[in-house]
């Protein structure tokens, strides 16, 4: 496995440095990356696999994720659902299947780029700045949401509604985590598929009333998802519940 960080201790970058986060689990392709980094002026951090990638992720706070989807402990596919769990920071997959079904599932995944191995390193090297170039005029993702009734917090993966925690299956904490990250907005079904299903073409529609339905239930009616006939479903804050409609 790599080191995390091969250049220096955790917090060593120097004032505006940027900071990228390198998890591939073939020791080759991830030292020549962080030396390649490195001769660029970046920060390189390293992981060999998927839970040693989370951790360097909480501790370091990258600005970038190079991320390999075939890593062993932790697979690539569930590393990019947590960082996306936690953060808009720029990931960029490396895959080495070329297949149209890999890079829309990696895109549907969160991903903001992705290279099929083997790959032009320079090529890398301009995506990643091209990347870096573009977050820097993204207001970073909230990890914590609160209303009147219901709070929500995104990393930890907890919920309390009126105080009280609230279990949920991973699933509908999810559907949940995507309602409330754009209240009062019109979701339709086929975009909550996306969002939150890990394959939306393995389940019908019908699977986003289901779960929508067990939201409710396990909720209670002081937190109101509403159904726009024809339309999809959207998340009214507490404040402004009572002028909506449940059904």
């Amino acid at each position: 496995m790599l080191r995390a960080d091969r250049a220096g201790s955790p917090g060593s970058s120097t004032p505006g440095q940027k900071v990228v986060l390198v998890v591939e689990d073939d020791s080759d392709i991830g030292g020549l990356l962080h030396d390649l980094l490195e001769r660029r002026g970046y920060r390189a951090l390293a992981a060999g696999d998927g839970r040693a990638a989370l951790r360097v992720f909480h501790e370091e706070r990258p600005d970038l994720v190079v991320l390999d989807v075939g890593l062993p402990e932790l697979d690539g596919w569930a590393v990019l659902e947590r960082i996306r769990d936690l953060s808009n920071v720029p990931v960029l997959v490396l895959t080495a299947l070329a297949e149209e079904s890999e890079k829309v599932r990696a895109l549907r995944g969160g991903a903001d780029d992705y290279v099929v191995k083997p790959f032009g390193y320079e090529e890398l090297l301009a995506r990643i700045a091209a990347l870096l170039r573009r977050a820097g005029n993204v207001e970073p993702r909230p990890d914590r949401y609160e209303d009147a009734n219901v709070t929500i917090d995104y990393a930890l993966r907890e919920v309390t509604v009126g105080g009280s925690p609230v279990a949920l299956t991973p699933l509908e904490f999810r559907l949940l985590m995507t309602l409330t990250r754009h209240p009062r907005q019109v979701l339709s079904r086929e975009q909550l598929l996306e969002l939150v299903w890990d394959d939306p073409f393995a389940v019908s529609r019908d699977a986003v009333r289901l779960y929508v339905g067990y939201l409710r239930r396990k909720l209670g009616s002081s937190v109101l998802i509403e159904t726009v006939r024809g339309f999809g479903y959207r998340y009214e804050p507490a404040a402004a519940a009572s002028r909506g409609r449940r059904g």
